[in-house]
């Protein structure tokens, strides 16, 4: 058997948990299609603990829980360590929040479901959620393709303070802003800026509800309909393909 201990070097590298030694053994066998000798994996176990005993290797091979993992050794701690004090201290993104919360209030969602009410996709931002256990898949749905369903993990209670999802923010607490689309402030307040770098031919409307077209002077018919800007511009709509006389 050519390469036994590469073969079981990589089971155990890809494992999430400690792998134990019957799971090695299986998949070897289906591998081989052959029986493979507790010996002959036993040997291949040690010549790689020896391998990475050795100090030009920052990691080793441990027999824990019942199975094997390759775990930092103890010198290299402190360094994981800070790393993942780093990691844990970056926020999320507004895209990722924005996310968050509408799994979090539809749960258990689909991805599609999820981008229809943001009304862009979601990868990303579910990737980044996922990687940071902060939602998990939960099952799939019962619709044409199946397609998996998500929602908030125990972790995402802990990184909000969160008993359970009783306590989740009800819409009526969330403050609407009284500049709502379609209630104009006064004609002083109104804002027109010229864009030319990055939004060719836009006027930007800042905190100002036209949603009637025919109130914006001097403007073209529109190409494109209103969307809302999530980051950069606050509380500002951005008319697009605007063209000003």
């Amino acid at each position: 058997m050519k390469k036994l201990a590469q073969h079981i070097e990589s089971l155990i590298f890809v494992s999430d948990n400690p792998i134990k030694f019957t799971d090695i053994q299986s998949v070897l066998e289906e591998l081989f299609d052959a029986k493979v000798n507790k010996k002959d994996i036993d040997e291949a176990l040690e010549a790689i603990k020896t391998r990475y005993s050795s100090e030009e290797s920052a990691i080793e091979l441990v027999e824990i829980a019942k199975g094997y993992q390759f775990l930092t050794k103890g010198a290299f701690h402190n360094t994981v360590g800070i790393m993942l004090k780093q990691n844990s201290k970056k926020k999320l993104s507004t895209a990722a929040l924005e996310t968050l919360s509408i799994v979090a209030y539809k749960q258990p969602a689909t991805k599609g479901q999820v981008e229809a009410i943001r009304g862009v996709s979601c990868d990303y931002a579910m990737q980044k959620l996922l990687e940071k256990e902060l939602i998990s898949m939960v099952g799939r749905a019962d619709t044409p393709g199946r397609p998996l369903l998500y929602g908030t993990s125990e972790k995402f209670m802990d990184y909000f303070g969160l008993k359970d999802l009783s306590e989740l923010p009800k819409p009526k607490e969330f403050k609407v802003h009284q500049n709502t689309i379609g209630t104009p402030e006064k004609e002083e307040d109104i804002k027109f800026v010229e864009v030319d770098d990055s939004f060719n031919d836009t006027i930007i409307v800042a905190d100002y509800g036209y949603y009637d077209m025919s109130d914006i002077p001097n403007a073209n018919p529109p190409k494109e309909a209103i969307f809302d800007v999530d980051e950069s511009f606050a509380d500002t709509i951005i008319i697009a393909d605007y063209i000003t006389k």
